[in-house]
C-alpha cells in the first residue's frame, strides 16, 4: 500500500502541535489531555519517521546506482531496501487504520452455561480456567466479581474483571457461543454430548460518561446466598439494580451495602457502554461484513472437540489440533490469527479510503 505523503505530514504535524503545547501547558485537565494524545500519537510518529527515512534512503540509492563505480554497491542495498519498504509501509497503516478506542482497556469477563445442564456448566468453569490461565501467564489480575456454582461443578455463572494493559483488545473476539463435544464424566453409555456456554468480553472504560436518571433504575437489597462467610443471611447488604428502559440487571454482594451500590452502578454503566458499543459494532460490521466481529454474540464461534482434540473457530475458518494445550491457557494461536484477521479487514478500509 503507497501511503499519501500528505496523511503523513498531517500525523507528524499534530504530533509536533502536541508536543510544543505541552511545553507551554499550565492547566492540568488540559496536561493529562495532551499527555494522553502524545502517547498515542507517538508509536505513529516514530514509524512514520523511520519510514521517511528508508523512502529517502531509496531515493538515494537509485541516485548512487547511476554511477557506475556505486552502481553495484547501491543495486544490493537496493534489493535489501525493497524488501523492508513493504513491512515498514504495513506498520504504518496498521497504526493508521481505525482503531478500537477499547483496546488498551481492561474488560470484564462474563462466561455462563448455555444448553446442556450439568455438562454445561462444567464447561463453563473449564472456559473460566483456561482465561484464567492465560491472563496469568501475561501478567494479567483476575478479580471474581461473582459466581454462581454448578450442582455437578463449575458455574451456572461467573462474572470477573481482568485488569492489565490492552486486556480487552486481545480477547474481546472471544464473545459468542462457545461449543464442547465430549463424553460426560456422568454418562455410563460413553455416548458423545454437546453442550454450550456463552462468553461476553466488556471494556472496563474508566470514566464512561453514562448518564443515568433516578426514574430509570429500581434498587432491591436482599440476602446473598453465595459463599461468603458468617455475614451470610446476617445482613440484607446485597445489591441488584436494574434498569427499567433496557432491562439490564446488575447486582453485587460484597459485605457493606454502600460498596455493593458503587460497584453496582459501576458495572451498569459498564454495559449501557457496551450496549452502545454493540450497535455500533452491528453498524460497522453489516457495511464491512467482516469474519470477525464481536457484535453478535449468540453467534456460534468456536467448537471444542474432545474425541479429535481439536479447536475450531468456525469465524476464519481455523481448526487447530491442540486442545489440551489451549485448555491449559495457550490461547495466543489462536488470538493472533483472530487480530490478523481483524487487521486485515482494517486495512482494506484504509486501502479502499485511499482509493
Amino acid at each position: 500500500m503507497r501511503l499519501p505523503q500528505a496523511r503523513l505530514d498531517q500525523v507528524l504535524d499534530r504530533f509536533h502541535q502536541v508536543e510544543a503545547r505541552m511545553g507551554a501547558a499550565t492547566d492540568g485537565a488540559e496536561i493529562v489531555r495532551l499527555s494522553k494524545e502524545h502517547a498515542e500519537l507517538k508509536p505513529v510518529a516514530d514509524a512514520v519517521t523511520t519510514l521517511a527515512k528508508a523512502r529517502q534512503e531509496m531515493a538515494d540509492l537509485e541516485v548512487m546506482a547511476s554511477d557506475p563505480d556505486m552502481a553495484d554497491m547501491a543495486a544490493e542495498e537496493i534489493e535489501t531496501l525493497k524488501e523492508r519498504l513493504p513491512e515498514l509501509e504495513r506498520e504504518v497503516a496498521l497504526l493508521l487504520a481505525p482503531r478500537d478506542a477499547d483496546e488498551k482497556a481492561s474488560a470484564v469477563l462474563e462466561v455462563r452455561a448455555g444448553t446442556g445442564g450439568d455438562e454445561a456448566a462444567l464447561f463453563a468453569g473449564d472456559l473460566f480456567r483456561m482465561y484464567s490461565r492465560y491472563a496469568s501467564s501475561i501478567g494479567w489480575r483476575v478479580e471474581i466479581d461473582s459466581a454462581t456454582e454448578g450442582e455437578a461443578g463449575g458455574y451456572k455463572e461467573i462474572i470477573a474483571t481482568i485488569t492489565g494493559d490492552g486486556v480487552f483488545g486481545r480477547l474481546k473476539f472471544e464473545s459468542g457461543v462457545h461449543r464442547v463435544q465430549r463424553v460426560p464424566t456422568t454418562e455410563a453409555g460413553g455416548r458423545i454430548h454437546t453442550s454450550a456456554a456463552t462468553v461476553a468480553v466488556l471494556p472496563e472504560v474508566e470514566d464512561v460518561e453514562i448518564e443515568i436518571h433516578d426514574k430509570d433504575i429500581r434498587i432491591d437489597t436482599y440476602r446473598s446466598s453465595g459463599a461468603g462467610g458468617q455475614h451470610v443471611n446476617k445482613t440484607d447488604s446485597a445489591v441488584r439494580i436494574t434498569h427499567l428502559p433496557t432491562g439490564i440487571v446488575v447486582t453485587s454482594s460484597e459485605k457493606s451495602q454502600h460498596v455493593n451500590r458503587d460497584k453496582a452502578m459501576k458495572n451498569l454503566r459498564i454495559r449501557l457502554y457496551d450496549q452502545q458499543r454493540q450497535a455500533k459494532d452491528n453498524a460497522r460490521s453489516d457495511a464491512r461484513k467482516s469474519q470477525v466481529g464481536s457484535g453478535d454474540r449468540s453467534e456460534r464461534i468456536r467448537t471444542y472437540n474432545f474425541p479429535q482434540g481439536r479447536v475450531t473457530d468456525h469465524r476464519i475458518g481455523l481448526t487447530l489440533h491442540s486442545l489440551p494445550q489451549i485448555l491449559e491457557g495457550d490461547l495466543d494461536p489462536m488470538l493472533n490469527a483472530l487480530i490478523a484477521e481483524d487487521q486485515a479487514a482494517r486495512l482494506a478500509d484504509l486501502e479502499a479510503e485511499f482509493g
